[in-house]
């Protein structure tokens, strides 16, 4: 099965980054392909716990997804499933191990999402990912002026 693999560096700590994605309202921020925005999101951050998040498109339409998390190890770690539960979506379950690297006050965050049924489901999703990572990139950067 097709794997995907993107790294970026952020320029803030890794606390910041990690943060990012285990509070809510952050996620919330970011979380989306360009032109999608975060509409609910739900996370119980611990092993085992249960997330939930949906992304309505510029025409209003939802789109949910939901997982499990297997590891969670702050600000190092993440490892969570990841399922669509909106009709038309890919349902097939897919683990994400992100991991933060601290490079002196930057962060370098390794996304790696595997078991993908299709090369085509992976490169849908490297180019929602990879937009989404660019909205975070500029969420970090607002964040860290404050």
């Amino acid at each position: 099965m097709p794997d995907l693999t993107i790294t970026r560096v952020f320029d803030a700590p890794r606390e910041l980054v990690f943060a990012a994605w285990t509070d809510p309202d952050q996620l919330a921020s970011w979380l989306g392909p360009r032109g999608y925005t975060g509409s609910a999101v739900t996370l119980a951050t611990r092993p085992g716990g249960a997330w939930r998040a949906c992304i309505r498109s510029p025409q209003g339409d939802e789109h949910w997804m939901h997982g499990v998390y297997r590891e969670v190890a702050a600000p190092k770690r993440l490892v969570f499933t990841f399922v669509w539960d909106t009709e038309g979506d890919l349902r097939t379950e897919t683990l994400v191990t992100i991991d933060f690297a601290d490079l002196d006050g930057k962060t370098e965050m390794t996304f790696v999402q595997t078991g993908f049924p299709t090369a085509a489901d992976r490169d849908g999703h490297d180019e929602g990912w990879t937009s989404c990572f660019d909205d975070l990139t500029g969420f970090i950067r607002r964040k860290d002026a404050r």
